[in-house]
């Protein structure tokens, strides 16, 4: 589809939240998602929807496979791709970020992606570069594509999330994952439940418009599908669960605990795994089950769609 031919009217410069989408929005990205999933599948991939714009991939914390996705979703598209290996920059020395992103706007890139351990830097970035900014990342506050790719997922077995029952397990707390898919799920109507220990659960948890349980056999109850978290050790700062084999017990998935959610129940993980923790390996492995690696395939197809979304917008602004 060349860039005449795409009439799409997306109203964002930015992703950096859930919040800013409504279900129009949400619908545009699925069907451009839609559209490249199904191109990733044939041998001819490359488009030049963003020949002549540069994306920078500015990730403060490492992500083998959301930094990938990013870079090639961009690269499918047509754009230059720049990672920028911040360990080895100025910012690792004590440069600001303030300093940073006004040193990297100085270079003319047009999208920049921005993972980072302080919740509010892709916001802080897009209100002091003039970039288009969007947030891979950001401390324990959101992950929006990854929400995205995760509804869209689903999407593709089911037609709609609306209406369904999906449970999520683990590390709720420190899971900017969980933030950002229970805002987009309540966007799309789906009833949304949790499951952790309370030493894994935020204290305003009871706020969010989820039913939350402590019994896993309880909580994944005619559940249509069920992801679970890892326990985000880097971001813990004491004991928040007695060990992991005691955390697997109680609150890893595996087959037979399945057996109390939907027959056709869908399987879920963000990515990185640990097999036995939150998840048997049986399960996670399983076709029939798990939707884990049709997740990473999302994944391409919509910050595919978002970029393309979004660049189509500097190029109507560059053009008025």
């Amino acid at each position: 589809m060349s860039r005449a031919e795409f009439s799409y009217d997306f109203p964002h410069r930015h992703l950096v939240s859930v919040a800013d989408l409504n279900p129009v929005d949400i619908q545009i990205i699925f069907e451009r998602a839609a559209h490249h999933l199904a191109t990733n599948r044939t041998p001819d991939k490359r488009s030049d929807v963003l020949r002549g714009l540069t994306v920078l991939n500015l990730f403060f914390e490492a992500s083998t496979r959301t930094q990938g996705s990013f870079e090639m979703a961009g690269k499918r598209l047509g754009a230059d791709v720049v990672n920028f290996a911040v360990a080895h920059s100025s910012a690792s020395k004590g440069e600001s970020l303030s300093d940073t992103a006004r040193t990297l706007a100085a270079m003319k890139p047009d999208i920049m992606v921005v993972r980072h351990s302080a919740t509010g830097a892709p916001q802080f970035l897009a209100d002091h570069t003039g970039l288009s900014v969007v947030n891979a990342g950001d401390g324990m506050h959101e992950h929006p594509t990854q929400a995205l790719l995760d509804s869209f997922t689903l999407a593709q077995h089911w037609g709609s999330v609306g209406g369904r029952r999906i449970l999520i397990v683990g590390d709720i707390l420190h899971s900017r994952v969980a933030r950002s898919n229970i805002g987009l799920l309540n966007i799309l109507g789906a009833e949304i439940r949790l499951c952790a220990p309370p030493t894994l659960l935020p204290s305003d948890v009871d706020q969010w418009g989820c039913d939350v349980f402590h019994d896993l056999d309880e909580a994944l109850k005619g559940c249509d599908a069920v992801m679970a978290l890892r326990q985000q050790r880097e971001r813990m700062t004491g004991g928040f669960v007695p060990s992991e084999r005691e955390f697997f017990h109680l609150f890893g998935l595996t087959h037979e605990r399945l057996e109390a959610a939907s027959p056709d129940v869908l399987v879920m993980h963000p990515g990185p795994m640990n097999r036995g923790v939150e998840i048997h390996t049986k399960l996670a492995d399983d076709p029939d089950k798990s939707v884990i690696l049709d997740q990473v395939e999302s994944g391409v197809a919509v910050r595919m769609a978002i970029l393309e979304l979004i660049g189509g917008n500097i190029r109507k602004e560059a053009a008025a």
